[in-house]
């Protein structure tokens, strides 16, 4: 039963007993009466007053908890000029403006927080109570296109709080994390994904590039004089027309043809490290794979690999490096046929829609124990390899923005894939 009736029946009883004691005193005095009567409407007067100065504003207040109820923190109470009654609204509407005030702030600051996820280039997967995914960002939506359940399954296994460094075909390295926050006073799991490709290049070349040049620095300052030395003495008189001359001329020229190609060698690294910027124009990379193709096609006739092409209809254009590009492919293709020992064949693939490249072969394929080296800075499988080539090739499409994977897929079939993410 609401107050409110409850009072009006309170005086409703009270006022009828009034009414009945009053006949009574209506029998034994009629001026008593009469002034009893006057007395009881005189109450019902008062007790309408007071009702309406105690119950109309608590009216106001219920009126005020459903809008609270509702959520609705804009519906202020006018004071009625009782004081009790004023300070009671007084209190409520602080306390609307108070929730105003904190619940503009909350607003704000999660909408400063969504955008704050959506535009971070970390990758963010936020879970549910049941560890089911709730929400993804662009950049996690993005990754988890790619590598989707592999990363998920990866994640799922951290424990709380725990984070693990991984490595996606070879080539491309992720850190994930798992977190938690509290909502609504229950906890909720999220993971952070964050790339890690682009630093460790940054800290490799760092740590490769100062080896390099001291190296090149210091065969460079030996290599001058001593050819220099060299070359004066084949020239000597005294050599010419010694008996011995041609045993030593020759080992003379073998030393300076080795000097050569130390300077050669040491070129090649020193071009990893002091690799341009890409100039990049519109080319077409169908134009492009086969004039190296046609470039190659003589070298690989000698191990009787044939070349197959499976490319998309009409041109496919990218914005690259035409001479860094066409370096990489002959890499690419290089390192294709030494995988083949003999007879075998490389696929050409291109997929415009998904904007790739893939050059299969047939080789031998790549060991586990390689898998993890593959792109590590002077590691090759090869017996006199140098172990720059997919160093280079990492470095030239790195600075592309593409991506790169080389994995072998099954026994007999290796494929490097090049996406052209960046155009």
């Amino acid at each position: 039963m609401k107050l409110r009736t409850k009072y009006i029946l309170f005086l409703s009883v009270l006022h009828l007993l009034a009414l009945v004691l009053s006949w009574f005193v209506f029998k034994e005095n009629k001026v008593l009466f009469i002034v009893a009567e006057a007395i009881i409407l005189l109450s019902v007067a008062v007790s309408w007053r007071l009702y309406q100065q105690l119950i109309g504003p608590l009216k106001l207040l219920v009126l005020g908890t459903e809008a609270i109820k509702d959520r609705d923190f804009n519906v202020k109470l006018v004071p009625t000029g009782k004081y009790e009654m004023d300070a009671l609204i007084n209190v409520y509407n602080r306390m609307i403006d108070e929730l105003r005030h904190e619940r503009t702030l909350q607003q704000e600051q999660h909408l400063f927080l969504e955008k704050l996820v959506n535009t971070s280039p970390t990758g963010i997967i936020i879970l549910d109570h049941d560890g089911n995914i709730a929400q993804v960002n662009p950049k996690a939506q993005q990754l988890m296109e790619m590598k989707g359940a592999d990363m998920l399954a990866h994640a799922r296994q951290l424990p709380k709080g725990g984070s693990l460094t991984v490595t996606y075909n070879n080539a491309l390295t992720y850190r994930l994390q798992k977190s938690q926050f509290i909502d609504r006073g229950f906890p909720r799991e999220f993971i952070l994904i964050e790339e890690l490709t682009a630093e460790i290049l940054a800290a490799e070349k760092k740590a490769y590039g100062k080896v390099i040049r001291m190296m090149a620095h210091e065969v460079n300052n030996t290599i001058g004089p001593v050819n220099s030395i060299l070359q004066s003495a084949l020239a000597s008189e005294s050599l010419q027309n010694g008996q011995s001359g041609g045993m030593l001329q020759h080992a003379l020229r073998v030393a300076v043809d080795r000097n050569h190609n130390l300077n050669h060698f040491m070129r090649n690294f020193a071009d990893v490290v002091r690799l341009p910027e890409p100039v990049r124009k519109e080319t077409d990379l169908h134009q492009l794979v086969n004039n190296v193709a046609r470039l190659m096609e003589m070298k690989a006739g000698e191990k009787e690999i044939s070349f197959e092409y499976h490319l998309d209809e009409g041109p496919f254009y990218i914005y690259a490096d035409l001479e860094q590009m066409e370096q990489v492919l002959i890499n690419i293709v290089k390192n294709a046929m030494e995988a083949i020992e003999y007879k075998g064949r490389i696929e050409f693939i291109t997929r415009i829609r998904e904007k790739q490249l893939i050059i299969a072969d047939s080789g031998s394929g790549i060991s586990p124990e390689a898998a993890s080296q593959l792109f590590s800075p002077f590691f090759s499988t090869k017996k006199n390899g140098q172990g720059i080539g997919l160093t280079l090739i990492k470095e030239v499409l790195h600075h592309h923005g593409y991506e790169l994977s080389l994995t072998t897929l099954a026994p007999g079939r290796t494929e490097f894939v090049i996406e052209f993410v960046l155009q």
